[in-house]
């Protein structure tokens, strides 16, 4: 899924409208039966605009429930992405609806600026730090102002072949076994040779079955590689199963599994992503983390032309592959296949590896949330059925969406899912700031050029001053920034100098 497709997911573009909870298409008219139950009982009307169909049946689901217990009606209308603002700022001037919509987070800015999102607070006696990941405050807060409500996020995390590595766990409990057992004379040439003859096997005589499942899952933590630096290792001394044709894949033309590398090095606007003052693309964890990138490039040799995400996906479920970076599509995805028999495997979901001990990682995310229109006249009603669809119907909200709710702690059918929002916590959200709307195409461009072998140093500075040029609106450069030495060179540089010294001054010429 690219970073456009995606972007349409959490109600930034989308395709076109449909019909939706008794709406037609242009969400403008009503029919005769919908006016009855809409207008009798002289219940408040609430319009909430979205864009994304998947959301369709799950929406009408809550509305439908919110109706029954509230003095309100709630009428979900699904419109077209295309100039989505601009649609509701129009809607909004005309006829004051809609009264809430669903927004990405990285459009709430604009949004803001226009009126058509007002401050928020919860009705609940909670405040929002308890009732939603902390990620996603940040994603709906502009200038210190909560303008919309968290309600389901997007980002990449490591998927891992469970199977795999519970088979290496064995493998090196087996040999923990055997060492032990010789140190302690409990296993010699001869019992080998006995247990040979008797048709045991290697697991049977060194007791691999007495491993509990604790021990094996102890053990695959222990292997579970949690830097990049660990998958190579882990690529290089892997003893691969034969179907096995990479350890490590993920799509690197789309920026969005691309950008862990980066996502702790460089800054845009600040947590929030809403101040331009703070712009950081340019330094030397950024510079070390993109050469990290580059040579990754001819460790796993991944061949840009062929490769998509959907395509590696489907290679990992036919176990030919053992780490991809996955968004969290991939679960029902997988547990669809499991459902079929079409993926004999077991699967987990962690952290996106750091690029090494020292250096950390972050993957990108995006939040859809509930914006309450600053036009409209039902504001106290709409922030109410914003609450409590975000934190109180959202227990089916994976399964009749394949969304992911940026509320705190919801219960998901599948353990996974609780990977996927342990990396959304330390993910960094998309900036809103639209200065800079273009930085991801740019970036996305940056990273292509880099893969393929131009110099990580002077990308990354081109890339700087073109952004610093939008946001200061005048022309911007940036000195060249001079690269660390790594520690066991710059010893070398010493020694190479030293030598030289030393001989000039007792009057010897180097051969």
């Amino acid at each position: 899924m690219s970073l456009k497709k995606r972007l349409a997911a959490v109600g930034v573009i989308a395709v076109a409208a449909a019909l939706t909870f008794g709406i037609a298409k242009s969400g403008k008219q009503i029919s005769e039966k919908q006016e009855n139950t809409v207008f009798t009982n002289e219940k408040e009307t609430l319009y909430l605009w979205y864009t994304d169909e998947a959301l369709t049946s799950y929406l009408s689901g809550a509305a439908v429930a919110y109706n029954e217990t509230h003095d309100v009606r709630i009428v979900p209308v699904l419109e077209s992405g295309l100039e989505y603002l601009e649609s509701i700022n129009q809607a909004s001037l005309e006829t004051n609806v809609p009264d809430l919509y669903i927004l990405g987070h990285d459009l709430l800015e604009k949004a803001y600026l226009a009126g058509l999102a007002s401050e928020v607070e919860p009705t609940d006696t909670k405040p929002m730090d308890q009732l939603y990941i902390g990620t996603g405050i940040q994603a709906v807060t502009y200038k210190e102002k909560q303008i919309g409500y968290p309600f389901y996020y997007e980002t990449s995390a490591l998927l891992y072949n469970r199977t795999y590595l519970e088979q290496m766990a064995v493998s090196q409990l087996e040999a923990q076994a055997v060492q032990e057992a010789e140190e302690n004379g409990e296993l010699t040439q001869e019992k080998i040779q006995e247990s040979e003859e008797k048709g045991e096997t290697a697991e049977e005589r060194d007791g691999a079955s007495a491993f509990t499942p604790e021990q094996i899952r102890e053990k695959v933590i222990e292997i579970l590689p949690s830097t990049v630096e660990n998958i190579k290792w882990f690529a290089d001394s892997y003893d691969a199963p034969e179907q096995v044709e990479g350890v490590f894949k993920w799509d690197v033309t789309d920026i969005f599994y691309n950008y862990f590398f980066v996502g702790n090095a460089i800054d845009m606007g600040g947590e929030a992503g809403w101040d331009t003052s703070r712009i950081n693309i340019y330094n030397q964890d950024a510079i070390k983390s993109m050469r990290v990138y580059q040579e990754l490039n001819q460790f796993f040799s991944i061949d840009t032309s062929v490769s998509s995400y959907e395509a590696i996906l489907d290679e990992f479920m036919a176990g030919k592959m053992v780490f991809t970076m996955a968004t969290s599509d991939a679960v029902a995805k997988l547990e669809q296949a499991k459902a079929e028999g079409n993926f004999p495997y077991d699967y987990g979901i962690t952290l996106a590896p750091d690029i090494n001990d020292e250096m950390q990682t972050r993957s990108l995310s995006m939040t859809g949330c509930v914006v309450i229109n600053g036009y409209s006249q039902n504001r106290e009603a709409a922030n109410d059925f914003a609450l409590y669809l975000t934190t109180q119907y959202n227990d089916i909200l994976y399964a009749r969406t394949g969304k992911v709710s940026a509320a705190k702690n919801v219960v998901y059918e599948y353990e996974a899912l609780t990977g996927f929002t342990d990396q959304y916590e330390r993910s960094v959200s998309m900036p809103k700031m639209l200065e800079t709307s273009n930085f991801w195409v740019r970036l996305e461009a940056a990273f292509s050029e880099i893969w393929n072998g131009a110099d990580a140093n002077e990308e990354l500075r081109l890339l700087s001053e073109q952004i610093m040029h939008q946001i200061t609106g005048q022309e911007y450069e940036e000195p060249r920034i001079e690269e660390e030495i790594p520690d066991q060179e710059e010893e070398y540089l010493d020694e190479d100098y030293d030598m030289d010294e030393e001989l000039e001054d007792s009057g010897q010429e180097e051969d």
